[in-house]
């Protein structure tokens, strides 16, 4: 299992979500018929996880990152930045088994991969202020 792969496709879902703001079960179903990954290449039980989670806990994930943005606030952000910011927030607060540098790093790079140039450094210097309080 891919746990790399997962994170970014778990990151697309959450993506999706906010886009079609589309029910986490739906969605996950969605993929699950329509996907042409083989789901034994990925860990389904951590994407699975990541959005449950999400969605259940979405406004103290919200807080959490409005809290670390300095000069903007959530609507500002692009729904790419947003998605990567949730699930790295998520892993952070509520995935004890992930290190927080771990959490920070795989954002980064989703970023790097998804989102335009200043989005890495702006992930880092959420992220970063976040794992210091």
């Amino acid at each position: 299992m891919n746990r790399r792969k997962s994170r970014e496709i778990a990151m697309k879902l959450l993506f999706e979500m906010t886009i079609n703001k589309g029910e986490y079960e739906e969605i996950l179903k969605n993929f699950k018929e329509n996907t042409e990954i083989e789901l034994n290449d990925v860990d389904f039980d951590y994407i699975q996880t990541v959005v449950k989670g999400i969605n259940e806990n979405i406004k103290t994930i919200d807080q959490k990152i409005e809290e670390n943005l300095k000069k903007w606030t959530l609507n500002r952000l692009s729904k790419v930045d947003l998605s990567i910011l949730r699930m790295s927030t998520f892993e952070i607060l509520f995935m004890e088994e992930i290190p927080n540098k771990v959490a920070v790093n795989e954002g980064i790079e989703l970023a790097k991969k998804y989102s335009d140039d200043n989005s890495p450094s702006f992930i880092n210097g959420v992220l970063g202020n976040m794992i210091k309080q």
